[in-house]
């Protein structure tokens, strides 16, 4: 038979108030099942806690060092619990986000200050990754990601805006028609990712010259530099100041942001997480297509 480390309470209190009958009243129990308790403690144990005199029941020598740690036991429990609830309730700490590399790099970094100034506490790494990464195992703790994830009991997942992407290039191509595309080089990812939307798309364009580049930060500088157009998103393109060859979104994917079913509970993920909505609301049309402003 295993102690019952419930009984720590019990066997504390009978100790303060050296009354069987009190003890019971003060923890809603009948003085038999305080009673059975401490037979069971001490059987358990195999030693006597308690003598009883007519003062009353008084530890034993052994019960006396038995209860003195006990009560620093569940002094520290205490503590354990008071601090793990201020820290979930205080807005410090790490925050990992996840999202495709551009869209930290030429948007969300631009909202950071203001969200740092308001709580210095909070430390932020961005993270930017086209993989799931996982939830469980802390690789992350909100995401945002441009598709529907597939349903998942771990996660808590909702529609916060919608991404914009056109087609971009160098100054070099502003006279360039739609009919044009298929003849001028294009910058796109390596053939192992064609599962992905954009590259999906390129395939219906049929370029005969591709330029295969690793990320969507690559894809973007090179063509900044001028080495062929791009599908990118709106908000990339116009940070970069780089031609847009159509007025209207070329395609737009849903931005969908993600946390464990847990993060609500804890004030530092529940926080950032109403900031990347709300940073989100704040520049809609920039990050569907529809702004041309930088």
């Amino acid at each position: 038979m295993n102690f019952d480390w419930n009984d720590i309470p019990l066997l504390l209190k009978l100790a303060e108030s050296g009354n069987m009958a009190q003890t019971a009243r003060e923890l809603g129990l009948v003085t038999s099942t305080v009673s059975r308790r401490l037979a069971a403690a001490e059987r358990v144990l195999g030693i006597k806690l308690f003598v009883r005199d007519h003062a009353g029941y008084q530890p034993t020598a052994g019960g006396t060092i038995f209860l003195s740690h006990a009560d620093t036991l569940v002094d520290r429990v205490k503590t354990m619990l008071l601090e793990s609830r201020e820290e979930a309730q205080a807005i410090s700490g790490v925050v990992n986000i996840t999202a495709i590399d551009v869209l930290l790099s030429h948007w969300l970094v631009r909202h950071v200050p203001a969200l740092l100034a308001t709580h210095p506490r909070l430390e932020l790494n961005l993270i930017g990754d086209f993989r799931e990464l996982s939830f469980t195992r802390r690789e992350t703790d909100l995401a945002i990601r441009l598709n529907r994830p597939t349903a998942d009991a771990a996660l808590r997942m909702r529609k916060i805006g919608t991404l914009g992407f056109a087609v971009y290039g160098a100054r070099r191509f502003s006279g360039a028609t739609r009919k044009d595309w298929p003849t001028l080089p294009w910058l796109s990812f390596p053939d192992d990712m064609s599962r992905l939307a954009e590259m999906q798309w390129l395939e219906r364009i049929g370029p005969t010259q591709k330029i295969r580049l690793t990320s969507i930060s690559m894809i973007a500088s090179a063509c900044e530099a001028g080495a062929g157009l791009a599908l990118l998103p709106c908000v990339v393109g116009e940070r970069l100041g780089l031609t847009r060859m159509q007025d209207e979104p070329e395609s737009q994917r849903e931005l969908w942001l993600l946390s464990h079913k847990d993060a609500g509970q804890v004030a530092r993920f529940r926080t950032v997480s109403h900031w990347l909505s709300e940073c989100v609301a704040q520049e809609a049309d920039l990050l569907a297509g529809y702004s041309r402003q930088p």
